[in-house]
């Protein structure tokens, strides 16, 4: 129970996965940034002093754990630690994307489960909670003993495809996995629904076998919440141009492109991406993308957390 005067003064500190974000977020509070030392020492070993003080303030530290994941998590738990040391009386790990959520449980012999091993850490380190945004599997949750609050990049993202106007139009599951986030969509946007049978090859090639539903004809949205090689979203892309979609966007809630991503997308059929800045995204040349904000649906989370207000009002998407 957090005391009467615990939240009297709200303080958002970033580490250095994405600055760009925590500066928006602070902004659209209208708070000044908490003041944070972070540096290496010689050997690589992280050092962080906070650089006023944290004690008795409700304390929340902006850090995705994008890549190199190993850096800004081992950064985060270090914030942690010191905020902790510091006499901070509460201390929320933002988390707009959550490194190792695909580790998250134990599909072949002898392997870990990642995901629940960060929550140990998080916990461990310190946190009294979590705010962030589209967990690669819903049960990740349950993997924490503290709050956690799961938020959605959906309303951004329908509001966007709203302004396109696109008509008859298909959402898609690249696979079987996604079918709950794309039914979602479909359901937001008044949209058909369908949903790809897929292969896995290894880490880095899928290919797409089936397609159950209509497209022939519609535009088509492929909704997913992450994306690195881009191997599920082109092949299912391809599968889809085959069974005759006329325009194809990409609506992935974190992109995290490698080089190769970058060159499948360029001679893939999807005509746009559109995602988010949960990490830090740079547009490639000759990729047609859209990168939308969540500092504002962070900023208000934050507040509203700040103020031990309810959050699920951030889920609403007003209707057309």
């Amino acid at each position: 129970m957090i005391s009467s005067g615990a939240t009297d003064e709200l303080m958002v500190v970033s580490g250095t996965a994405h600055p760009a974000l925590s500066a928006a977020i602070v902004e659209a509070l209208g708070v000044k940034p908490g003041r944070v030392h972070i540096r290496r020492f010689p050997g690589g070993e992280i050092f962080v002093r906070y650089e006023e003080n944290v004690r008795g303030r409700d304390l929340f530290i902006v850090q995705p754990t994008c890549s190199p994941p190993n850096e800004h998590l081992m950064e985060l738990l270090v914030m942690i630690d010191a905020a902790r040391r510091a006499s901070a009386d509460r201390i929320t790990a933002v988390m707009p994307y959550f490194g190792y959520a695909r580790q998250d449980r134990k599909d072949q012999p002898r392997v870990p489960i990642t995901a629940k091993l960060v929550a140990n850490l998080l916990i461990a380190a310190g946190a009294d909670r979590i705010l962030c945004i589209d967990l690669h599997a819903q049960q990740i949750q349950g993997f924490f003993d503290i709050p956690v609050d799961h938020l959605y990049a959906a309303p951004e993202i329908v509001k966007y495809l709203r302004s396109m106007e696109l008509g008859p139009l298909t959402v898609v599951s690249p696979d079987p996995g996604g079918l709950k986030m794309a039914h979602a969509y479909s359901m937001m946007l008044h949209a058909g629904l369908a949903i790809v049978g897929k292969r896995r090859i290894d880490d880095q090639d899928v290919e797409a076998m089936q397609l159950v539903g209509d497209v022939s004809g519609r535009n088509v949205v492929i909704v997913d919440d992450m994306t690195s090689t881009a191997g599920t979203l082109c092949s299912a892309a391809a599968l889809i141009k085959r069974n005759g979609a006329e325009k194809i966007v990409a609506a992935i809630s974190h992109c995290m492109l490698t080089d190769l991503g970058v060159e499948r997308l360029r001679s893939s059929a999807i005509d746009l991406v559109v995602t988010t800045d949960t990490t830090p995204v740079s547009i490639p040349k000759g990729l047609n993308m859209e990168v939308l904000t969540v500092s504002n649906l962070l900023a208000k989370a934050i507040l509203r957390i700040h103020k031990a207000e309810s959050v699920s009002s951030l889920f609403d998407i007003p209707p057309r």
